[in-house]
């Protein structure tokens, strides 16, 4: 498998810098299962889903990891905590001018100092414990190709969101209001809600090796025993909510496609060739970066040529692409 398959030009303009005025107003492409394409509001999703049918969504949180500041020599930091190593030691991102071992960083009256580096990964120890630290001056880490200060910072966590632990929205989920969720339920359609933390690894290109070992980055993801009797129990069709859920689904499905209860870490990397094992009908999703373990995945679900020819249309239409885009709904 050669990674430039998953490569495709995108006009600038078309990567979204803000969401839609509101959440279920962004468009919707509709790939259907004989290549048929609708193109609709997100809103009318809901004329796609039957009694009977089970929605997925991803409640996890995007927590606050993201701090601003400025090298001892003056220029400027951004640092997003990826895991807390022990109360002041954590394993970082770091965005500035070559970053090196020794670094003095200063937040305010926080001073961190970079004790080593590993590929791109920075182990950074605080002068204090790193939870006051980021619960008084952090943010919420927003998607490098997002060059435009986010307004409201509500709209980069979904209206459901519920366990904290992501470095990224689970994006198919933001479009969701919380009035379009209770018209989904009143029409008879059941909602199981799982958990996968999504880490920075999402926004990486993925490397030759991964590739090879068909091992990606790891995600921490969790799925209830009420959660996995909904989904083992319908009556209908299974409707996955972003490649956060499909990930965790078949992270979690037995041979038989059962889904087991269970916490736990998966590394699994879905690309073509892959055979999945949750029967999932239909996925909702975004429109996905070039060469991305998210846009690899979509291809495995429905079909490599398929999706990449959804998206010259999507790119033909003026979609809107990525964290703040438009969204799709494949059927299988």
């Amino acid at each position: 498998m050669i990674l430039n398959e998953f490569d495709y030009p995108l006009p600038k303009e078309l990567i979204a810098q803000e969401p839609a005025k509101r959440r279920e107003e962004s468009r919707l492409m509709v790939l259907h299962k004989n290549n048929a394409i609708e193109h609709l509001i997100f809103k009318d999703i809901i004329k796609f889903l039957n009694p009977g049918d089970v929605l997925v969504l991803n409640e996890t949180k995007v927590s606050r990891a993201k701090l601003v500041g400025k090298k001892a020599t003056g220029g400027k930091v951004e640092l997003i905590v990826e895991k807390k190593l022990s109360n002041s030691l954590c394993k970082c991102r770091i965005r500035a001018t070559k970053p090196k071992i020794g670094n003095l960083l200063v937040f305010n009256s926080v001073e961190a100092k970079i004790v080593d580096k590993k590929d791109d990964i920075f182990f950074v120890l605080f002068d204090r414990d790193v939870n006051n630290i980021l619960e008084k001056k952090a943010m919420l880490p927003t998607p490098p190709y997002i060059k435009k200060p986010i307004k409201d910072f509500s709209r980069y966590q979904t209206v459901f969101a519920k366990k904290e632990g992501s470095l990224a929205a689970p994006t198919a989920s933001l479009h969701f209001s919380r009035d379009l969720l209770e018209k989904i339920a009143r029409k008879g359609v059941s909602i199981a809600k799982i958990c996968l933390h999504i880490s920075f690894g999402t926004f990486l290109k993925v490397r030759a090796e991964q590739i090879v070992e068909r091992k990606l980055h790891s995600e921490y993801f969790e799925i209830s025993k009420e959660a996995a009797e909904i989904i083992n129990k319908r009556k209908g069709r299974l409707f996955a909510v972003g490649t956060t859920v499909v990930r965790a689904l078949e992270s979690a499905a037995d041979k038989q496609g059962k889904i087991k209860a269970m916490k736990k870490r998966t590394e699994l990397f879905i690309m073509p060739g892959y055979k999945f094992k949750s029967s999932i009908d239909a996925l909702i999703t975004n429109f996905h970066l070039p060469k991305s373990s998210l846009l690899m995945l979509v291809c495995a679900f429905a079909g490599k040529e398929r999706i990449m020819r959804t998206y010259r249309e999507a790119i033909e239409k003026k979609y809107r692409f990525f964290s703040f885009g438009d969204a799709m709904l494949v059927f299988r």
